[in-house]
């Protein structure tokens, strides 16, 4: 009998499987992130992501190096859903209801994700992200509240910083509300929202102009400074 030597397979194709189970795992571990960082806050661990996912935390390591790596891939996703609501709700043909929708969304969002809430509240890990979130959210934000002024829905004072602002304000009467009322934040946004709409014959002028985003920026850094999370 002849013996025959063993074909070799095609370049690539003996590593298939295990792309697919290293692709699976990676899913795996960035929702059971997203899940323990949206419920604990920065403060938790890899070897939390790692109970969560039901893999060893080498596996974890293997994926993402350190837990800055894992936290940057879910923060830019998490903006990048930010800025696709925002684009969508400016197809919304009213555009007051536009500028309303986004910002229950925005205020929903940050009101069930701790981790979100601190990554866009404090610069403690880092500014290079809230450079990111800025320059990503700023033009289209600004399209919103130029849309919803334009049609004469919104006051004429304004601006496109306002938005962050409240979404801060009200995701942290969410936080503060959290175990007895959870949903309390959209009452405080009902009337906001009423507070937002021009006046039928005049607008009582506000008694400090909008906040700048160097305004912002400093803001986050003194509040790092005193409540931020632990690196």
């Amino acid at each position: 009998m002849t013996a025959h030597a063993a074909v070799p397979p095609p370049d690539g194709a003996g590593d298939r499987p295990l792309r697919r189970d290293a692709e699976r795992n990676r899913q795996r571990i960035l929702a059971a992130a997203a899940e323990v960082l949206s419920e604990r806050g920065l403060d938790a661990t890899l070897d939390d992501v790692a109970r969560a996912a039901g893999v060893g935390v080498g596996t974890v390591y293997r994926r993402f190096p350190d837990k800055e790596s894992l936290i940057e891939e879910l923060f830019r996703d998490r903006i990048d859903a930010m800025v696709a609501t925002a684009e969508q709700a400016l197809t919304e043909p009213d555009p007051w209801q536009a500028l309303v929708s986004y910002l229950d969304f925005a205020i929903a969002l940050m009101a069930g994700n701790m981790g979100l809430r601190q990554l866009l509240m404090f610069s403690t890990y880092g500014k290079e992200r809230i450079t990111y979130a800025r320059d990503q959210m700023r033009p289209v934000i600004t399209r919103l509240v130029q849309r919803a002024q334009a049609s004469g829905d919104l006051r004429p004072d304004f601006a496109g910083t306002d938005v962050k602002m409240i979404v801060f304000m009200l995701s942290s009467v969410a936080e503060y509300a959290s175990v007895s009322r959870p949903d309390l934040w959209r009452r405080y946004l009902a009337l906001l929202i009423d507070g937002l709409r021009p006046a039928r014959d005049t607008v009582s002028e506000l008694p400090t102009p909008p906040p700048t985003a160097e305004d912002i920026e400093a803001a986050m850094c003194s509040h790092s400074q005193r409540l931020g999370p632990r690196r």
